[in-house]
């Protein structure tokens, strides 16, 4: 055990998420059967998938779960890092008060440019309204739960490949 908990949280349905990582078996063996958390799971709320944050909040209570039939300190939204490449998911982290690694597909990429620092704060698709009370009402770092990040708040990052990831930065020793 490296003391590292990872869960999966996608918004793939079962039948996409078998097709799409079928032939990748052995990288998704890391996560247990019972700390996956698919699109068309029936504890997310119907019309809570990302960007809402239910689906890391189920991710993580299925750690959590597991960390209290073991008698262990259970793990806080803010210590949680996910990765993603959609932009509705980077969303989805922030609101949940997660820290944020985004790794995009170019192409995605390319529809973002220039709106970056936007993504990153998981305001990118918001309406302007809950942008504007999120920014008003401040929070820890300005992280309030249900509510996107601020801009360049340091709680998300930009990486173009997950290869060379330095983990360490993020007080993860493997």
């Amino acid at each position: 055990n490296s003391g590292i908990h990872l869960a999966l949280a996608t918004s793939s349905h079962a039948a996409n998420f078998k097709l799409k990582t079928s032939h990748q078996e052995g990288l998704f063996s890391c996560f247990a059967p019972s700390r996956r958390v698919l699109g068309d799971d029936p504890r997310i709320p119907k019309g809570k998938g990302k960007p809402a944050p239910d689906i890391y909040f189920l991710a993580l209570e299925t750690i959590n779960q597991d960390l209290r039939a073991a008698g262990e300190k259970e793990i806080e939204p803010e210590e949680c890092l996910v990765f993603e490449d959609s932009v509705p998911g980077v969303e989805a982290g922030r609101r949940a008060g997660m820290r944020v690694v985004w790794c995009p597909h170019p192409q995605l990429l390319k529809e973002y440019k220039g709106r970056e620092a936007e993504v990153l704060a998981g305001v990118a698709n918001s309406r302007d309204e809950e942008v504007v009370e999120a920014m008003q009402e401040g929070g820890v770092r300005g992280r309030l739960a249900g509510r996107p990040g601020l801009v360049g708040d340091g709680w998300a990052e930009l990486v173009e490949t997950l290869e060379g990831f330095d983990v360490g930065k993020y007080g993860i020793g493997v």
